[in-house]
Parts: structure tokens; C-alpha cells; sequence
């Protein structure tokens, strides 16, 4: 047997090292520039290589460093996730070599010229991002020609079928596993955490898989991580579900439709959130996930994604036609996206209304509780023995008794309780009314960005609380909402950002959020 700290007679194979480097769902490795390897083999920085043994191989970008603290030139570092992916022990011998480049490229190209793609383009666009054959540039260069292009309902359903085909499947041998999903952009929409105790309370299956923000200040992973660990496994997932009847877990860690996250990764920084991608990445999740019955949330406001009846009616087809294909039993309710949902914006405040309205505190946003229960109603009349029309009593029955509060905080403990207490951050500011008058406008995301400036949803205590919503009368000088971070310059950046733009438009005033196209 080779002695691991010989690698003089092994050509092309260096030592391995574990770089404590967290590079977010994408595999790095670090070679030294004196290392004979990268002289000899002609690497370049930001080039993909191959790393393998023993039958074991991934694919990775090459980062190319000067300081043998990082790694010798015998070495090769490996970030955190690209370590785990090998698999192998530090110091082991691992061979280096030139990746193929991902022939799908092609494909991305094409697709960036406006040509339509067919499943077999789409498959292998998916396959050689799941085996990391692709860069983040590259999976930016596929959602930019997502975004550009667009894509027909054909190619959506292609891209569907692709990313929950080449992840693992959960299967709950149930024929009725339902679940709902909010399209997004509402500030403060926190209606998964409350609809799933309740349609658990009554017995349904419902395993919420949930994705963390990606250009809002929370998800429902990110709320839900306040209370209870989120990241579970298959196996404990399948756990908690078999107890509970539900979970509200993030589905990163299952590994359902993982190409999603993946590509989430890159659409966070980019704040991309195009059509197509978006049904792609909820039903492609849902049915990974096992579901069979679903309900999608599409609000419509001046300032949510959806501006128009218009466009919602194309998107509900769209969710249709793909589910229909699929064999999903799919439903879509349009909803008021003319303001943020409850009060809080930001993990800890929106737990906060979570847990008001579970526990039935008069001060809990109402706006919050009745469209948590019309979403909770609909789902339970996918119940065969429900009649319909009966499932908003059963839900409000259900959350005004205590049983959804048990439900939860049954899940909670199923999940494991977090070990932190999490507050609002400790930076407060007050944005007040310039002037007298009925607010007459919200702007979803100037509030969103606001919120983001503080630091949500990476601070769980960062965020806006909104204390007076649309129609309401106001005074010169009295509280619209509240600034809430935790470090200073994130608190400044918010402050700055909210004297440019409130969010909020008074009678008598411009209505910057009700300005024709008014961009996101």
C-alpha cells in the first residue's frame, strides 16, 4: 500500500486537505502556485477539475492560492461541502485532472439565442448541474436565458420533470398527501405555519417542505428555524411526519429537487425570480416531496410579483397545466397582495404573529389568522369526507379549541425545539407620518428591502413591525413601523434606505408604489 505522505511517485495525485470554507452549494478546491500539478497540467483559476479515487470523483473550481497556510504545494484543499461530497480522509492521495466541460452548455446557449428547448436538452442541463459539472457562472448564464428567453408551458414542464427526477423522492403510501405554497413577494405571509398544524389537527398528511428566502426577508424555513431545528435528514424527516402527521422543514437538507437549491444559491445574490424557474422549483419540490393534492397562493397587488388579475389567471394555467401533466391535484387561490400579511416582517417577528394568532391573543393580526384559515379550509375540503364549503368551520373549530396549538408545538419537539431565544434585534428605529391622512398605499418591496437592509433574514432578530395598514387614519408624526437590527451598519444601511422611500403613500400624497411598471 502507497504510504499517504508519498506522493512523489504518484503522478497527478496531491494530498488532501479540508479547508474550513463555507462556499454555499459549490464545490472549490485550492491548489498552492508553485504546486508541479498546476504548473505542469496548465490549471487555470476558475477552471473545473476532476478529483477522484478509488472509484470515488467529484467536480470542482479551482481556486489558486499563494499562501502555503492554506495548502502546501503537495496539497490540495477542498471547501467543506466538496470534502464532504468526496468523502474521503484528510491526507489521502486523490488524483487531479481536467473536467470535461458540461457538453449541456450548448443547450444554454441556444437557449440564450431565444431557441425553445426540448426534455432531452433540459435533462441534461439539470443532470450536469446535479453533479456539479456546472460553475455559478454558468448556472447564472442558464437563469439569465431562463429570465430573457422565458419559457413555454412545454419547456416549464421539461425543467419540472428534470429537477424532481434527479433527486431523491419521498413516497408516504398515502393516497392523499397535501400541501400549499405561497408564490411569494408578500412581506410578512406566514400562513404555512399556521395551516399546517391545523390541517395535522385533522388528520391529513401534510409534510411542509419549505425553501429558505431568496429575495424576501424570510421564508418559511427561515421563520420556522426560530422555533425548531429545520434541517432534517430524509430518514428524520420521515420520522417526524410518521408521528405528527406533518413537518415544517427546509427542503434543502432531504434532498428533494436539490438542482433547485442549487440554483437558488445563485438566484439569492442576483435576485433573480423568473416565471418559469419559479413553477419549475415549487412543483418540482412538491412532488419530490410526495405530494399529491397542492394548493398554490398567487397574491396580486400593485407591488407583489403578480400586478394584475391578468397575469394571475396566465400563472394559475400555467400551475395547472404543468400539475395536470405531472398527475398533481392542483388548485390555485388568488389572493390580496395589496399589503404585507401581519404584522412582522423578518423571522422573529413573523414567528412572533405565528404564535399570536396560534394561541388566540386578541392582539394577534387578524389579517394573518382569516387567510390562514380560508387556505386551511380549502385544503381540508381535498378530505373526500369533508363536504365542500365546510372547511374554513372545521379550521377555525380547529385553531379556536387549542388543538392547532398543540399540533405545533407537538412538531416543534418532533422537530427539536432551537436551543436559542431569539429576539428583535436590539437597534430600534421609528419611521413616523410626514403628514396627517389615510395611508392609501403599502409598497411590499420597499418594505421587503428595508427589512433585507436590517439583516433578515441572516439575523433572525432583524426586521420591520408594521403598526398601521392601509386604510387606517394616521396623525403628523406618529409610528408607521419599526426598524428592528443587530449590528450598526445594517441598522444605518435600513435607516438611509427608509428615508428615501417609506413605503408607506398617505392621502394627499405621490404614490410611488402605485406608479404605472413601477419596477422591482
Amino acid at each position: 500500500m502507497t504510504d499517504e505522505n508519498d506522493t512523489a511517485g504518484l503522478p497527478g495525485r496531491l494530498r488532501l486537505k479540508r479547508v474550513a470554507i463555507d462556499t454555499y452549494r459549490e464545490n472549490v478546491a485550492y491548489m498552492h502556485r508553485e504546486c508541479a500539478i498546476y504548473r505542469a497540467e496548465g490549471f487555470q483559476a476558475l477552471s473545473k477539475i476532476e478529483i477522484s479515487r478509488d472509484g470515488k470523483k467529484i467536480l470542482a473550481v479551482l481556486n489558486v492560492v499563494d499562501d502555503s497556510h492554506i495548502v502546501t504545494p503537495e496539497q490540495l484543499g477542498l471547501s467543506e461541502q466538496a470534502f464532504d461530497q468526496l468523502g474521503l480522509p484528510a491526507d489521502d492521495p486523490v488524483r487531479v485532472a481536467h473536467a470535461e466541460p458540461p457538453r449541456s452548455m450548448d443547450y444554454v446557449r441556444r437557449k440564450l439565442a431565444g431557441e425553445t428547448l426540448g426534455q432531452n436538452e433540459f435533462t441534461s442541463i439539470v443532470t450536469d448541474i446535479a453533479e456539479s459539472r456546472y460553475s455559478k457562472t454558468e448556472m447564472a448564464a442558464f437563469l439569465v436565458a431562463s429570465g430573457q428567453s422565458g419559457f413555454d408551458r412545454d419547456e416549464v414542464l421539461y425543467l419540472t420533470r428534470a429537477m424532481f427526477e434527479t433527486g431523491d423522492r419521498l413516497d408516504w403510501s398515502e393516497s392523499l398527501v397535501v400541501d400549499k405554497h405561497c408564490i411569494g413577494g408578500i412581506p410578512g405571509n406566514r400562513t404555512s405555519m399556521l395551516v399546517t398544524p391545523i390541517v395535522a389537527a385533522h388528520g391529513m398528511l401534510i409534510p411542509k417542505t419549505s425553501s429558505r428566502a431568496i429575495t424576501s426577508p424570510a421564508g418559511t424555513a427561515d421563520t420556522m428555524e426560530v422555533l425548531a431545528n429545520v434541517e432534517l435528514s430524509p430518514e428524520q424527516m420521515q420520522k417526524v411526519v410518521q408521528q405528527q402527521r406533518a413537518c415544517l422543514a427546509w427542503g434543502g437538507t432531504a434532498r428533494l429537487a436539490p438542482v433547485d437549491d442549487m440554483l437558488i444559491s445563485v438566484e439569492r445574490p442576483l435576485e433573480i425570480d423568473s416565471v418559469g424557474q419559479m413553477v419549475a422549483s415549487i412543483l418540482a419540490k412538491k412532488m419530490a416531496a410526495g405530494s399529491t393534492h397542492l394548493l398554490i397562493d398567487i397574491p396580486v397587488g400593485p407591488t407583489a410579483k403578480v400586478r394584475s388579475m391578468h397575469q394571475a389567471l396566465q400563472l394559475r394555467k400555467l400551475f395547472e397545466y404543468v400539475g395536470d401533466q405531472l398527475g398533481l391535484y392542483l388548485e390555485v387561490m388568488i389572493t390580496d397582495g395589496k399589503q404585507p400579511v401581519g404584522r412582522g416582517i423578518g423571522p422573529v417577528l413573523e414567528a412572533r404573529d405565528v404564535m399570536q394568532v396560534l394561541h388566540n391573543d386578541p392582539e394577534a393580526p387578524e389579517d394573518l389568522r382569516q387567510k390562514s384559515l380560508q387556505l386551511a379550509g380549502r385544503i381540508i375540503e381535498f378530505d373526500p369526507d369533508v363536504r365542500g364549503g365546510q372547511g374554513y368551520r372545521i379550521a377555525r373549530d380547529i385553531l379556536e379549541s387549542g388543538r392547532a396549538l398543540e399540533k405545533m408545538q407537538q412538531i416543534i419537539e418532533a422537530q427539536g425545539a432551537s436551543p436559542h431565544r431569539y429576539r428583535p434585534g436590539s437597534l430600534v428605529h421609528e419611521v413616523t407620518a410626514p403628514v396627517s391622512g389615510s395611508v392609501t398605499a403599502i409598497d411590499n418591496f420597499q418594505l421587503a428591502k428595508i427589512a433585507r437592509r436590517a439583516g433578515a433574514p441572516m439575523d433572525k432578530g432583524a426586521g420591520v413591525e408594521l403598526l398601521v395598514k392601509l386604510d387606517e387614519q394616521v396623525s403628523r408624526g406618529q409610528v408607521l413601523y419599526r426598524i428592528y437590527a443587530e449590528f450598526a451598519q445594517d441598522f444605518r444601511f435600513a435607516c438611509e434606505f427608509s428615508s428615501h422611500h417609506s413605503g408607506y403613500t398617505l392621502s394627499g400624497e405621490d404614490c410611488p408604489a402605485c406608479a404605472a411598471d413601477s419596477g422591482e
